[in-house]
């Protein structure tokens, strides 16, 4: 614990500061290039890094034929140099002869081709073989490390579903149907659950049913629903059973890497995020979106969320280009930078890259590293070093929290329910509304919580609740009692249409909202490709619209031409203490922006800068007396920030300080004596 401040919340690893490292894979480079690794770790400022994530194959080169020489020598050498190890149990991919003795292994595709090895992950988190060996591995892991002195940090497996999180082969069906009984336990609840009575799916026994598998026509939505639970719960289990092996022997933290990101959503992690001792986020900023950084930003507070408020671990990112997107970018001048220290500011306490050395073999060979091919003599290794100094000065930041008076329910399993076929418009997904909304709070200056559906809202001013399709009761009822104890919620169209067994809640839409929101829907008006209306406050609107009738609600803006022509688009109730905006269509970025302003005048919610421009972002990390304020211009202008006090990365006192286009600052907030002459810096 740090003396200076007692009472903070830490990560549970022996660094003090905000700790800096990445993947290190020595299998891949002969032995003469380990003792350079460790000694070039140490000039970088590394201190943890994970080692034996992909390690099955050397540790266990033949069934039960254990040898941990190479790693001993490893683990020594990083011990020997300062550097921490976050240790993988080696399981993620298993090596050929396993699957070779063991085809059955395999994972199974929706249309019934096997998923052959050659690749990684080309196992099926419900065969129990599978689990047999991996288990016994990570036995041996952790009786052969548990005590040795480099050792900071357990790592089961590696981005556990990345790859193999959906499994339709015959042991996934049995495991699916005990899955089913736990959760049903009689077919007849089952029936119910999942509306067989539609097209002639009643079942007779659990045995009867089978995974979503390919077929004829549209599949049943609660069947696809529930084995996307299953697949998230079972690939839980694999991880629970792999800990619970580890923590037999050791009382070191464990943890794997979640992949909270716009293009992987097969786990529900806020059913996981109470499993890990440190949550933990892979995330590579993703240049196929339209705003990269703004999605870095809200995978950082849902990172945040998941761990409860607490500092939390980005496991994985990338100084430069990745390998797996269709144009692999480099990245800007100072834009890794701004990324790391956005995922700082919104709560991380450790920053860690794929990988240490660039790989000269296999598929990600071309993925940029700490040190790249080009060695040291290079602009990547100068950028290493950088780095390490950057973070080095945000030291004192670790174990604070983030500041936030805004609240946004996100929810993967809504996510899933939304982004099936069959509904009004194929053009809505879930994602879209959830990152739009969040972007316009953070144009606003305003840093969010993202909180999982059915949390405490009582720490909020405004609930924002962006296409929650799928809402149960419980979570309607948080809504509810947050409006009705004073607050404030924004809710967006097809939000509370199904309940958790995505069945429509009838009697008018938004459903599970109705009441609160004093409106009634009778139904979609979905747009075409391309097609837009207008508001009578000058706004632009796509992709949806509907016939909305107030039901004790005030208009706030009206249709003007389109399907709703003079309908409500945007609506107000007062409720209890507080009150519940509505909003019927898509809004264009400025309509969103002006009608999230009015939204948050409302709450009386601030930004922590009035003046900054909507291209700088701010954000509070606070603990104690110790309040440190960050500041990220992504834009093309300098700004001069009003905040008095130290900025870390330079050690400058002043009352304003200005922060570069493309720059940055982290202000310590101190009170500076009037006759101070740094009045800028």
């Amino acid at each position: 614990m740090d003396e200076r401040h007692p009472a903070r919340h830490r990560l549970p690893l022996p660094h003090r500061g905000i700790a800096f490292g990445g993947d290190y894979n020595p299998e891949q480079w002969p032995r003469q290039t380990w003792a350079e690794d460790v000694r070039l770790m140490q000039e970088a400022g590394v201190d943890l890094v994970a080692v034996n994530v992909f390690g099955w194959a050397e540790i266990e080169r033949s069934p039960g034929d254990y040898d941990f020489a190479d790693l001993d020598e490893v683990m020594d050498l990083l011990h020997a140099h300062g550097v921490h190890a976050n240790l993988g149990t080696g399981t993620s991919t298993p090596p050929p002869w396993l699957t070779a003795a063991h085809p059955e292994t395999l994972p199974v595709a929706r249309d019934g081709g096997v998923i052959s090895p050659g690749g990684r992950q080309a196992w099926c988190p419900s065969s129990p073989v599978m689990r047999e060996h991996a288990l016994r591995l990570t036995g041996e892991v952790a009786r052969h490390y548990a005590d040795h002195p480099a050792l900071a940090l357990w790592h089961v497996s590696n981005e556990l579903g990345c790859h193999n999180a959906l499994c339709f082969c015959d042991v996934s069906a049995q495991a699916f149907r005990r899955w089913l009984a736990d959760r049903y336990e009689t077919v007849e609840a089952l029936n119910t659950a999942w509306g067989t009575a539609f097209w002639s799916q009643r079942y007779g026994s659990f045995d009867e049913v089978l995974p979503p598998r390919r077929n004829a026509s549209a599949t049943n939505p609660t069947q696809e629903l529930d084995f996307r639970r299953f697949s998230s719960d079972e690939l839980l289990s694999w991880y629970d059973a792999e800990a619970a092996v580890l923590r037999e022997r050791s009382d070191v933290p464990v943890t794997t890497n979640f992949m909270v990101t716009a293009h992987i959503r097969t786990q529900d992690y806020w059913t996981w995020a109470g499993h890990m001792d440190v949550v933990a986020n892979d995330h590579y900023v993703d240049h196929r979106l339209a705003d990269p950084h703004a999605e870095v930003a809200f995978a950082a507070d849902v990172t945040r969320g998941l761990a409860a408020g607490n500092p939390w671990m980005l496991m994985e990112t990338s100084t430069g280009a990745v390998n797996w997107q269709h144009r692999n970018l480099a990245k800007a001048p100072g834009e890794l930078e701004r990324t790391l220290v956005t995922h700082v500011a919104r709560g991380a306490d450790a920053v860690c890259f794929f990988q240490w050395r660039a790989s000269r073999a296999g598929a990600e060979r071309f993925h940029s590293a700490l040190l790249p091919h080009a060695g040291t003599d290079s602009t990547g290794w100068e950028t290493t070093l950088r780095v390490g100094r950057l973070l080095d000065a945000l030291d004192e930041v670790a174990g604070t929290r983030v500041e936030a008076e805004v609240a946004l329910l996100f929810d993967w399993q809504a996510w899933w329910a939304c982004d099936e076929d069959g509904h009004p418009s194929s053009d809505v997904r879930y994602l879209d509304e959830v990152h739009a909304m969040h972007a316009a709070l953070r144009r606003q200056g305003v840093v969010v919580d993202v909180v999982r559906p059915g949390a405490d809202l009582s720490a909020y001013r405004l609930v924002v609740v962006p296409t929650l399709f799928l809402v149960d009761d419980t979570t309607a009822s948080a809504v509810e009692a947050h409006v009705a104890a004073g607050g404030r919620a924004l809710i967006t169209y097809l939000s509370g249409i199904v309940d958790e067994h995505d069945h429509v809640r009838t009697g008018g839409y938004p459903g599970a909202f109705r009441t609160l929101l004093g409106v009634h829907v009778d139904e979609f008006l979905p747009l075409d490709a391309g097609e837009e209306v207008r508001l009578d406050d000058g706004t632009v609107a796509t992709l949806w619209t509907e016939r909305v009738r107030p039901r004790g609600a005030r208009v706030h803006a009206r249709f003007t031409g389109g399907p709703s022509d003079g309908g409500a688009a945007v609506t107000r109730h007062r409720h209890g203490r507080g009150a519940a905006w509505y909003v019927a269509t898509r809004f264009d970025e400025p309509g969103r922006d002006r009608l999230v302003g009015e939204v948050l005048a409302d709450a009386g919610v601030a930004p922590i800068l009035p003046d900054a421009p909507r291209t700088v972002d701010v954000v509070r990390r606070v603990a104690d007396e110790a309040s440190y304020v960050f500041v990220v211009n992504h834009g093309t202008s300098d700004y001069l920030a009003p905040v008095a006090g130290t900025e870390l990365t330079r050690g400058r006192r002043a009352r304003l300080h200005r922060v570069a286009a493309g720059g940055l600052a982290v202000v310590r907030q101190e009170p500076l004596p009037t006759d101070d002459k740094e009045d800028a810096a």
